[in-house]
């Protein structure tokens, strides 16, 4: 008892320190897996081990959480080791539905995307069907996958499974002992699809340091605002400001102003925050853009909205250093920041 309220413990302890942590939404389609697996198994009594069944099959996966998932696998024997009767090539076939629980994301925390090495704890009921009398039985399954994820996107995996396959039906009873389980050993290919956020994996956010961000941006606007209030006619969105004001124009400091989703026009409040910069200065623009969308078009959406201020600018008379976007930021924006 003081093992498992230990454990609770411990489990509690890594959820609270990776509260901080926040992950995308996925959709139904997202992070699946199809793959194609090889091996052999032999019953576990091993009173006749030999000879070993050759065994393969095709799989497919589905991360539900970094932390959980599902397999459906098919797999098929040949050998005569338990099916001497059996005069077909195929000697039996198993359909399984998995669970599986990814222990170093459960214990760890999950990073972002996939590690080099990973082990799953598996758990699962399927079918097994024996060609020799058309008999079918329960097949418990329970293993640890060991997989090496390759590729620098992470996009594809090889997994190493050991496993035991549990034949839970004698007769009409129910029985949960070696005389019927074979044990298995499987290498299986795993290819995973790329997902609608443009990754092989669920993409996370750190909650933690936005909320610093938002905090600090929101004392440097109370700052600014205590100690020389600006009086616009709509709400000025304000970024780590700081500002000279000379003949009612702002000649040193630091402007942000924000675009509708996936557009890069000036609105009329972009262009009244454009307007209150001084001529005659030295500035850099810069362009982001908010998690929607793929990366691609967050970086081409990002430098356009860059382009747009920086051409705005230079048409007034101030001299625009250099603009360029970054891609997704926290928010739809571009900032003006002066070089003197």
């Amino acid at each position: 008892m003081k093992k498992f309220l230990f454990m609770i413990a411990l489990m509690v302890g890594v959820v609270s320190a990776n509260a901080q942590i926040a992950t995308q939404n996925s959709n139904a389609l997202d992070n699946i897996g199809v793959g194609v697996t090889a091996g052999v198994t032999t019953p576990l009594d091993f009173n006749s081990m030999f000879p070993i069944n050759t065994t393969f099959g095709v799989v497919a996966t589905k991360a539900i959480t970094p932390v959980l998932g599902a397999q459906l696998e098919a797999t098929t024997s040949l050998g005569d080791n338990h099916f001497a009767d059996v005069k077909t090539a195929f000697k039996a076939l198993n359909v399984g539905l998995n669970g599986s629980v990814n222990l170093p994301n459960l214990f760890l925390g999950y990073n972002g995307t996939p590690r080099a090495f990973e082990t799953s704890a598996i758990v699962g009921l399927g079918i097994r069907h024996a060609f020799d009398n058309g008999g079918n039985n329960i097949a418990l399954k329970t293993g640890f996958d060991f997989a090496f994820n390759i590729g620098k996107k992470k996009a594809h995996s090889l997994v190493f499974t050991p496993a035991v396959y549990w034949g839970l039906r004698n007769g009409n009873h129910i029985q949960f002992n070696h005389n019927n389980a074979l044990i298995s050993l499987m290498a299986t290919y795993i290819y995973h699809f790329k997902n609608s956020n443009g990754t092989h994996s669920f993409k996370t956010w750190d909650i933690g340091a936005m909320n610093d961000e938002i905090n600090y941006l929101k004392g440097a606007l109370d700052e600014c605002q205590r100690t020389q209030p600006v009086v616009v006619e709509k709400p000025l969105i304000v970024e780590k400001k700081t500002e000279t004001v000379i003949n009612n124009t702002v000649t040193v400091g630091e402007w942000t102003v924000e675009f509708e989703q996936g557009k890069s026009e000036l609105s009329e409040t972009a262009i009244g925050i454009l307007d209150s910069i001084g001529q005659d200065i030295i500035v850099d623009v810069i362009g982001t853009a908010s998690p929607e969308g793929t990366p691609e078009f967050n970086q081409r959406i990002s430098e356009e909205r860059a382009a747009k201020v920086a051409d705005y600018l230079t048409k007034r008379g101030v001299k625009v250093n250099s603009w360029k976007g970054i891609g997704v930021q926290l928010n739809r924006l571009a900032i003006v920041k002066t070089l003197k």
